[in-house]
């Protein structure tokens, strides 16, 4: 099968066979086919798009082009959550110990920060000795154990995932949502989950802007998962502000701990329960989505998601005295507070203006081989409605020794918007699909 039919295949807009779809993606993980010759497949497949079908192929082409966990002698459902990024976005340290602490097993396989969003692995290195690169025998152990483990790709899943997505990077092709959703979705299926709950972010601040465009991504890869036999559903969450007050590695570590003790802002602590509770109804542990709030609330109160977050940290290498005294961090000491330019009520933080900031100050990285650091970030003093005068600070900027600080100021100035009334309520959920 000779890539130059594929090519013109998709090009002239006609539908790829499975088979043709498989060959591609040997291609890719083989090194037979020529980055020139994947990246006019991509092209097309962007201009010409894909059936659910086609997607479908796809991701589970992809899924097997690597090894797969194998997660059969662990009891119960195990359960995933994905989310497509955003800023201050620390759900997944909350609500994997949270559904955990219920019951559910949850193998999750999360990703590192680029451009103005944050990555969770990033996060969690932030707690000194945290481990994110366990081998397949140590996650199982790990789940056995604890029954939650974050962890990254390794080398073995979605092998062809790693080269396709260098080549989009470089080659406009990123945004596609047959792409996207293959991309996520095989290296979730890899997993070895019975179940996923996705939550795709919408907003300002968001890969998808409009709600439009999230709910078509969101379709594409509920479609996916359900298709493979992975029962998968999810939300489209709004992404305008930063979620929490927190935007860095190991500031937003200390907000997670703080929210798990039961002392965190109220719209992260409501997503987090929300999406715990969904992975504890789709994953067989609660009858109702009332009860499986309750339970979740329950974790929480009781502080048996601390516990198991707790464990999860000296099960992955991490030193838990971080957890127990969050002060122990080894935040920047540099300090820098941009102001309200005059008297007002906050309307608007834009969060990917927000998220630049950070990344200004180190805490993010604009190509995968830039390093950060973990002790710089931003904390929003004041929220979305609050009534400030002029010279009030409203972000607090941690530095170290004035890195980043002019442009991380520039930028963090213009994302504040203020008016003559508060803003009004917008709910933090916009949509769902199951």
């Amino acid at each position: 099968m000779r890539a130059v039919d594929l090519i013109r295949t998709k090009r002239d807009g006609n539908p790829l066979g499975r088979d043709e779809i498989e060959a591609f993606v040997a291609g890719a993980t083989d090194g037979s086919w020529p980055d020139y010759q994947l990246s006019a497949l991509l092209m097309a497949i962007v201009l010409r798009g894909m059936s659910d079908e086609e997607t479908a192929w796809l991701t589970e082409a992809m899924a097997h082009s690597g090894a797969r966990f194998d997660l059969r002698r662990l009891p119960g459902l195990k359960v995933d959550k994905h989310s497509t990024g955003g800023v201050g976005d620390k759900t997944s340290l909350i609500l994997a110990p949270l559904a955990a602490a219920c019951g559910v097993v949850v193998p999750m396989m999360s990703g590192r920060g680029l451009g103005h969003t944050g990555g969770t692995l990033d996060k969690l290195e932030a707690i000194p000795g945290f481990r994110v690169d366990l081998s397949a025998s140590e996650i199982v152990d790990a789940l056995g154990e604890v029954g939650c483990v974050i962890v990254g790709q390794t080398r073995d899943i979605a092998p062809a995932d790693r080269r396709l997505y260098r080549l989009r990077d470089v080659t406009a092709t990123v945004e596609s949502i047959p792409l996207i959703t293959a991309s996520i979705m095989s290296k979730k299926l890899a997993e070895g989950i019975d179940a996923l709950v996705l939550d795709v972010k919408v907003g300002r601040g968001a890969f998808m802007k409009s709600v439009r465009d999230a709910e078509q991504l969101a379709h594409a890869m509920v479609r996916a998962g359900q298709l493979a036999g992975v029962r998968t559903e999810a939300l489209l969450t709004r992404m305008d502000a930063p979620l929490g007050r927190g935007i860095g590695n190991a500031v937003e570590v200390i907000e997670s701990i703080e929210t798990l003790r039961g002392q965190g802002p109220s719209d992260l602590t409501v997503l987090s329960v929300l999406l715990a509770a969904r992975m504890v109804l789709i994953g067989g542990r609660a009858e109702t989505m009332e009860d499986a709030e309750r339970q979740v609330r329950e974790a929480l109160a009781s502080g048996a998601g601390l516990a198991r977050f707790r464990q999860m940290v000296v099960r992955q290498g991490g030193d838990p005295a971080v957890v127990d005294d969050p002060a122990r961090f080894p935040l920047a000491e540099g300090r820098e507070y941009v102001r309200a330019p005059r008297a007002g009520y906050v309307t608007g933080l834009e969060a990917m203006m927000i998220g630049q900031a950070a990344a200004a100050l180190g805490a993010g990285r604009a190509t995968a081989e830039d390093r950060i650091d973990h002790g710089v970030g931003i904390r929003v003093l004041s929220t979305l409605g609050s009534l400030v005068r002029a010279g009030e600070p409203v972000l607090e900027l941690i530095h170290r020794d004035g890195r980043g600080v002019k442009d991380a100021s520039s930028l963090a100035l213009q994302a504040i918007e203020l008016g003559g009334a508060p803003p009004a309520p917008q709910p933090l959920v916009v949509g769902e699909i199951v």
